[in-house]
């Protein structure tokens, strides 16, 4: 039978030192130094130079309690951040062919992301602060949606104006 190793009636996974220390440090060192990679800010091939750059950057991050006190208040939201950003780009790659037409790419990608939207909103409990605005026992009452709905067909006939215009049939040309 396999154990688990504990400190101090939890895992060690779970210990402060871990953490508050060595999580923060591995999660600035490593974007620090994919930014610098992809960026190649230092040149090209430069893997040793970015390398110490993000050891100090993420040495020095973790000197400061506040800089951690941020990074650990953050961690939880950017790993729900990060798995609805998996699952939208599943759900993508599930339902995407390579012969679709551009409008129903557009289509296809608006849906799937007003999906994952409201799916975040219903599981976060803020479907129910929305509900509550739109059936007036928010600030603002009912007026405020019905402004918000006509502001958005306002927006989407001056998106439909700007690029249908210039399209027109013959162009100015006769076609003798």
């Amino acid at each position: 039978m396999v154990e688990e190793f504990t400190y101090g009636g939890a895992t060690i996974l779970s210990h402060p030192v871990f953490v508050e220390t060595i999580l923060p440090f591995l999660l600035i060192f490593t974007i620090v130094f994919a930014i610098l990679q992809k960026s190649k800010v230092l040149g090209e091939d430069k893997k040793q130079i970015d390398a110490i750059v993000a050891l100090v950057v993420g040495l020095i991050v973790i000197s400061f309690a506040q800089a951690i006190g941020v990074i650990l208040q953050m961690i939880p939201f950017l790993a729900v951040s990060l798995v609805v950003i998996l699952v939208l780009m599943i759900l993508i790659g599930s339902f995407w062919k390579d012969g679709l037409p551009k409008p129903l790419q557009y289509v296809l990608i608006a849906v799937i992301s007003i999906a994952v939207v409201i799916a975040v909103m219903y599981f976060t409990s803020a479907w129910q602060w929305m509900l509550d605005m739109i059936y007036g026992e928010g600030f603002g009452g009912s007026t405020l949606f019905i402004n918000a709905v006509f502001i958005i067909i306002i927006a989407a006939a001056v998106v439909a104006v700007i690029l249908g215009s210039g399209k027109s049939g013959s162009g100015g040309k006769d076609k003798d």
